[in-house]
Formats: structure tokens, sequence, C-alpha cells
């Protein structure tokens, strides 16, 4: 199957949108138990190296950064999400379509990405460290899901070698 990696554009959103909700019903993705409104998300997320990972019209994930601090000092930190519908999981597309938000990431001057991921979802942590992420600590019992569990969060980022290294 063939596959190609554009930016993600405002009418790819209802895709996007399932994509997110899967992620939601896992229980392992987010603690969101809803999924925002487009005007909303976009609000939350940089104008770029937003991507989507496509076979033919078929979104099969994205992957966005959201800013950190409004502080200029952190302009180039970022969190980074990402998600892979549900019926695409296990084939390394997640893996491609972080590594390319890296080199976007870097090619717009972010020089550390971050992201909280829920201890149990080891597929999503084991992804990171392939593609250079590492573990700089856990948050215990962070947040409660709405079944009453409560879940450890484990803190990864990605500092770049190419960018804001002087």
């Amino acid at each position: 199957m063939e596959y190609k990696i554009e930016e993600m554009k405002p009418s790819d959103w209802d895709q996007v949108l399932e994509i997110y909700l899967e992620g939601i019903r896992t229980g392992l993705a987010t603690f969101q138990t809803e999924a925002p409104t487009w005007e909303a998300w976009d609000k939350g997320h940089l104008k770029s190296c937003r991507l989507v990972l496509k076979s033919d019209d078929d979104i099969a994930g994205w992957v966005a950064l959201s800013p950190t601090s409004s502080r200029a000092c952190y302009e180039g930190v970022v969190e980074a999400s990402i998600y892979i519908n549900e019926k695409y999981r296990g084939k390394g597309l997640g893996t491609i379509l972080l590594t390319e938000v890296i080199k976007q990431s870097e090619d717009n001057g972010i020089w550390s990405i971050y992201c909280a991921i829920i201890r149990e979802n080891t597929k999503s942590i084991e992804m990171h460290k392939k593609c250079g992420f590492r573990e700089i600590g856990i948050r215990e019992k962070i947040a409660k899901m709405p079944n009453g569990i409560w879940h450890d969060v484990v803190i990864m980022e990605r500092r770049s070698k190419v960018v804001g290294i002087s």
C-alpha cells in the first residue's frame, strides 16, 4: 500500500477528529474525554508541522505540535500529539509520521519536542524511543480517567542535534 504525507488542511478535520475519538476510546492515548471543535484545536496547535499520512483519500494518521509556553525563550519547545487510525496500527506508520514531523520541526526552528504518554501505552513509548526521544521522568498518578483509575505518565523529549546547539 502506498502512503503520502501532506500538510493537514481544515478539510481533513472530520477524519482527524474520528482518529482522535478512536484514541480517546482506547483509554490509553489521552486523558481527554471528548474532542475539541476544529476552532479550539486549531487555536491550540502550531500552524506549521501539522501533518496527515494518507492512503489515497483515507487518513491513516496525523501529528501536530503545540506550544508549551507563550514565553519567547521557549518558542522552540513544543509538545507532540500523534494518532494512528486503528485499522492502520502496527504497520510502522507512526514512526514514519513522527520522523517527518521531527524533520519539519527542525526546519521551523524547533529545538525540543516533548510528549507525555500514559505509562500503559507501551507501543507509543517504544515508537518515540525509536525516533530519538528519551524518557526524562514519570509523573505518578497524575490524572484519573472517568472510570476512576489513576494513571502515571511517562515524560519524554527529543532534543535536536541541529537546532539551538550554539
